[in-house]
């Protein structure tokens, strides 16, 4: 029987990962099936068992579960935990449930591996303060940068993520007004900023020439974020295709014990 493997999240239909995950397998040569799974939040716990029952071997989680997953998992690996938050899912041989987050690595190598960024003795900015950002920060925080901000709407949230990883380096928080001023070396997007059409709330004074701006979303043109941080003079601008294409290579390594060479899937997405 072909390993059934998939992605879950609502909407789902516009994913990229069954054609990323299919490319690995190929490259892998192994034989397994990926599948985009629709499932609205009211019915995540009852489908999810469902999908475990029809012996699915591992699943992605995606935008809007990828918090809620963490109390329907069985266990939890020491970076989702940090992170509050699942992106990957395994069934082991006896229906146990473990929930992991590839997040942090998957930006990480891109950042690093894909696109030369230096982050050691760099100051970083980070946009937001949900999710994303707090599985992104522990792995931002290994890396040894001479700071790491995260900015966001109000200032609360950011707080609280601070507080959480300030045993892990040099880490502060603001409000996006705060921001007035300073400059930084790489300013991450992890807001949705722009997508809905409004001016990105930033103030443009934290970007000069030597900053490089990475957005942690993603479309086949210029995302608005890339768009108004060129606009304001950033040195480089770059969306989270590469962060997608990793993060889903840390994945298949979990359930295949291999790691995809990401170079071809990467070269078939824009940059």
């Amino acid at each position: 029987m072909t390993d059934r493997y998939g992605v879950i999240g609502h909407p789902i239909s516009h994913s990229k990962s069954p054609v990323i995950h299919q490319q690995f397998a190929s490259q892998a040569m192994q034989e397994l099936s990926y599948e985009a799974i629709d499932i609205a939040p009211d019915n995540l716990a009852e489908e999810l068992n469902t999908l475990i029952d029809s012996g699915v071997k591992g699943l992605n989680v995606t935008v809007p579960h990828k918090n809620a997953i963490t109390d329907l998992v069985d266990q939890l690996s020491e970076r989702a935990e940090l992170a509050g938050a699942v992106n990957t899912i395994s069934i082991d041989r006896h229906g146990g449930v473990v929930g992991d987050n590839t997040d942090g690595v998957g930006l990480f190598r891109d950042l690093t591996t894909n696109l030369g960024i230096e982050l050691a003795d760099r100051h970083l900015l980070i946009l937001g303060a949900g999710g994303a950002t707090r599985g992104i920060v522990p792995m931002l925080l290994d890396a040894q940068p001479a700071s790491l901000r995260i900015a966001n709407r109000t200032v609360q949230k950011a707080d609280d993520i601070a507080e959480q990883f300030a045993d892990l380096g040099e880490i502060t928080a603001c409000q996006f007004d705060d921001l007035d001023g300073l400059h930084f070396d790489l300013i991450i997007n992890a807001t949705s900023a722009g997508l809905t059409g409004e001016v990105p709330p930033f103030p443009g004074s934290i970007i000069d020439a030597n900053t490089v701006c990475y957005d942690l979303s993603y479309s086949m043109g210029d995302t608005p974020f890339c768009v108004w941080a060129a606009e304001q003079g950033a040195a480089e601008t770059h969306q989270g295709w590469g962060m997608l294409v990793e993060q889903a290579a840390e994945s298949f390594l979990i359930w295949r014990g291999v790691r995809p060479d990401t170079s071809p899937v990467r070269a078939l997405l824009p940059e």
